[in-house]
């Protein structure tokens, strides 16, 4: 009969289904970008706090242990005394000692501050902490410093004025050991200043 009509299901095959499934592109993974952390060049910076640091501590300590053990007692003597020169005959000299192992003990006493500026480099706390004991450090070291250097330059060149001789050509050797434990000192100031602007430069 023509009214009569025969609807025929085809079903798909699974193969069947695959070809005809729209290809679906995975959409592309996003790069990952590994950005190089803030503050890296203050990470750096610290670590160079904690050499000069450390020259700090050899330069200061070499002073006061230079001074601190100079002695000369001349071949030649009299009845009733003995020329003997050491540096706690002089005040200058003995601050000078003790100003250098204060300095010293800072230093090394402010490396585990430095550290911490290593593993957080953005803290502000520590970096105004360490520039102002810095500061006195340098204050200190160099107050210390030139009271030595100027009895130094007495001890080389004397004063005619006040007829002050110089005492040098007697006490080579006490001079040498002082003039090298000033100069040492001083390095430990050019140290300090070091430190103070590297710390202001990595606020």
């Amino acid at each position: 009969m023509e009214g009569n009509s025969t609807a025929i299901n085809i079903t798909e095959t699974p193969k069947e289904r695959k070809g005809k499934a729209p290809l679906l592109s995975a959409p592309p993974a996003k790069a990952l970008v590994h950005k190089a952390p803030k503050g890296g060049y203050k990470r750096g910076l610290a670590i160079f706090d904690v050499v000069l640091r450390l020259a700090g501590i050899a330069a200061a300590l070499g002073a006061a242990i230079a001074m601190g053990s100079t002695e000369q007692t001349l071949p030649f003597f009299t009845q009733f005394f003995q020329f003997k020169a050491q540096f706690d005959d002089l005040p200058a000299f003995t601050f000078f000692v003790i100003a250098n192992a204060i300095t010293a003990a800072y230093l090394a006493l402010s490396i585990p501050i430095s550290i911490v500026c290593i593993i957080r480099p953005h803290l502000v706390a520590p970096r105004v902490l360490l520039i102002f004991l810095d500061t006195v450090m340098v204050a200190l070291t160099t107050a210390a410093a030139g009271g030595a250097a100027s009895i130094v330059y007495l001890a080389h060149n004397g004063n005619q004025d006040a007829n002050w001789p110089a005492i040098c050509q007697q006490f080579n050797d006490f001079c040498q050991e002082t003039s090298g434990a000033v100069v040492a000192s001083f390095l430990a100031v050019l140290v300090l200043l070091c430190l103070v602007m590297l710390s202001a430069f990595a606020l």
